[in-house]
């Protein structure tokens, strides 16, 4: 306020922020949507307005905005009875005397929404308005018509409009020709009727395949193969002429030739003709497919010659060296789908994906853990005996910043490392018992222990190691029937490792400081002990009577079973240690009839 008592502009400028900081809310309210809380009957009354001539012409915008909202109450759950859809049917068909083409687009929306609710004697009522525009000179009303026409015809009515249908396939623009095929399509999948009378429709189809846009060609292409894909003969030279023709400018129309090549190809190979004329036809346009301008293609090309069985590795290299460049485009699909593949051909061919080895090693680091995963996992397939440590190195970094599915995908494929390179079992094995000890879900951690028991006994020499790792593992096990598990595993192999003394130490930890259920396996595994190694019977016994005061029954009646089996073996069978000069002493098993023994 300035001294003549005026406002300044600075005042002004204050005062509004001041109202506005008053007035802010922490949270932004989105405005509700205006058709949140629409009332059926409210909407019904208001489609009264459909049977006013006067709204109709003069103000088409209201109409739409009425259909708008009975579209969104069908498509929310609140469906309309047969009565009221007939009545507002038979409203909505007096639109048509309106020439504005948002509303018209609205009327074909909502006939083709109530079609199926309608009474199919209804639904003819606006069949004659719809064949109407479907030969009037506004190809928008053409395309729409025809769409809607096939939704709501039988095979009866289709032979009344097939003239229009089959001239509509031809036609010169590319949206009245893509609403044809794709309806064609719908009918082909209607009933039998209908699929025999499209299936008279090939010659115009045909036709449509050499149509100057693209869209037109694929959806031509599509219809096409449908018709015919029961004929083998037919699909053969579908893909044999097509592939030959120059004219075939569609990426999309391109890809699906290769998906019918590489379906012809399997089915050859299946029949034992995989030199025949069809074959090396088929195999060749997949080739020429490798050099397309289209990614699009090159992808697919590349996937159906990788897919096919039994082929000869030398057929592969093309395909190889495409996904080999489309692993550096800038798209993360295209990645993916690449290094996918990749990772599949791995298991059959290592030795030929191994030369994308660099370019795999790239996308390690890549901002998409799906492909990074994926880069690694093959890497692990293909890579050498002498990079595995380099492997390993980077895997440990990559490891922190995943998840556990794509942890569990990692685990999975050093297992198969290990099996491949069994001189680098201790590396592989102290790099999965390093992620023991780290953060990670139940099913990661179990995926390790599973895997480490499947080396076991893949690779006897690993036992002893790998015991050792798990036994450090359940010392800080937040799993429960991980530890039960993996202590009868160790009751079953320790006692036959050369020193099985070393485990009780392990084992009797988890009797006094884990859970009732973790305590009672442990018991069992002491137990196991006791039974096959007489030398730490009394050793264990000591350690078992602690466990007769157990709070747990399980435990405490476990532990009071063993304790007297095993006191009346050693009563039987007292143990004898050996001379310290003794140089074969005899083996630390039970003796012939030992009642512990089993």
């Amino acid at each position: 306020m300035n001294e003549d008592g005026s406002l300044s502009v600075s005042n002004v400028i204050k005062e509004i922020k001041d109202l506005k900081d008053k007035f802010k809310t922490d949270d932004y309210e989105q405005p509700p949507s205006p058709y949140a809380f629409l009332e059926k009957a409210t909407v019904l009354q208001e489609a009264r307005v459909f049977h006013d001539p006067k709204v109709v012409r003069e103000d088409p915008r209201q109409c739409c905005i009425v259909i708008t909202k009975i579209i969104h109450l069908i498509s929310n759950g609140q469906p309309l009875t047969s009565v009221e859809v007939t009545d507002v049917f038979f409203g909505v068909t007096k639109l048509f005397m309106s020439d504005d083409a948002s509303l018209r687009r609205m009327v074909y929306l909502f006939i083709k929404e109530v079609a199926e609710a309608c009474n199919p004697d209804d639904v003819i009522i606006v069949t004659s308005s719809l064949t109407k525009d479907m030969t009037s000179d506004a190809d928008l009303y053409r395309a729409n018509a025809i769409r809607v026409l096939t939704r709501i015809v039988d095979a009866a009515m289709l032979g009344a409009i097939e003239r229009y249908v089959k001239q509509a396939i031809v036609d010169q623009h590319p949206l009245v020709a893509s609403a044809a095929l794709v309806s064609a399509t719908h009918l082909f999948h209607k009933s039998p009727e209908c699929a025999n009378i499209v299936r008279r429709w090939v010659s115009e189809t045909t036709k449509a395949t050499e149509s100057p846009f693209e869209m037109v060609q694929f959806h031509a292409m599509l219809l096409l193969y449908q018709i015919k894909m029961h004929d083998k003969l037919g699909v053969s030279k579908l893909v044999a002429q097509n592939s030959q023709r120059s004219s075939t400018k569609s990426p999309l129309s391109t890809v699906l030739l290769a998906r019918y090549t590489s379906k012809l190809l399997q089915d050859e190979i299946a029949s034992g003709n995989a030199s025949s004329q069809i074959y090396r036809a088929g195999y060749q346009f997949l080739e020429a497919s490798l050099r397309h301008k289209s990614e699009l293609v090159v992808f697919e090309a590349s996937r159906a010659i990788c897919s096919l069985s039994g082929i000869d590795p030398s057929e592969l290299t093309p395909a190889i060296s495409s996904l080999q460049l489309l692993l550096a485009s800038p798209k993360p699909a295209v990645r993916f789908g690449s290094i996918k593949i990749l990772s599949a051909v791995s298991y059959v061919h290592p030795r030929i994906v191994s030369k994308c080895n660099e370019d795999l090693e790239a996308l390690i680091s890549d901002p998409n853990r799906s492909i990074a995963t994926l880069a690694i996992t093959t890497l692990l397939k293909t890579g050498s005996e002498n990079a595995v440590d380099r492997l390993m190195k980077q895997i440990s970094t990559f490891m922190a910043e995943i998840s556990d599915e794509y942890k569990i995908t990692v685990v999975n494929s050093i297992q198969q490392l290990c099996l491949q390179y069994p001189a680098k079992h201790r590396v592989l094995i102290g790099f999965l018992s390093n992620f023991l000890r780290e953060e990670g879900g139940f099913e990661f951690k179990k995926s390790i222990t599973d895997s480490i028991v499947f080396l076991m006994k893949a690779a006897p020499e690993t036992t002893e190691s790998s015991l050792f790792h798990l036994c450090e593992f359940i010392e800080d096990c937040e799993f429960t029937m991980l530890s039960t598990r993996i202590l009868h595993l160790i009751g079953d192999v320790g006692p036959t490792t050369t020193a099985p003394g070393r485990y009780v130490r392990f084992i009797y930890n988890r009797v006094i400081l884990e859970n009732p259920a973790v305590r009672a396996a442990a018991v069992s595994a002491l137990a196991k002990f006791a039974a096959k190694v007489p030398s730490l019977r009394s050793s264990i016994m000591t350690l078992l009577k602690k466990s007769l005061s157990d709070e747990d029954d399980e435990t405490r009646d476990r532990a009071a079973v063993v304790l007297t089996i095993i006191e009346n073996a050693a009563k039987e069978n007292p143990y004898i240690p050996p001379e310290e000069d003794d140089e074969e002493p005899p083996e630390d098993v039970p003796v012939a009839g030992d009642s512990a023994a089993y």
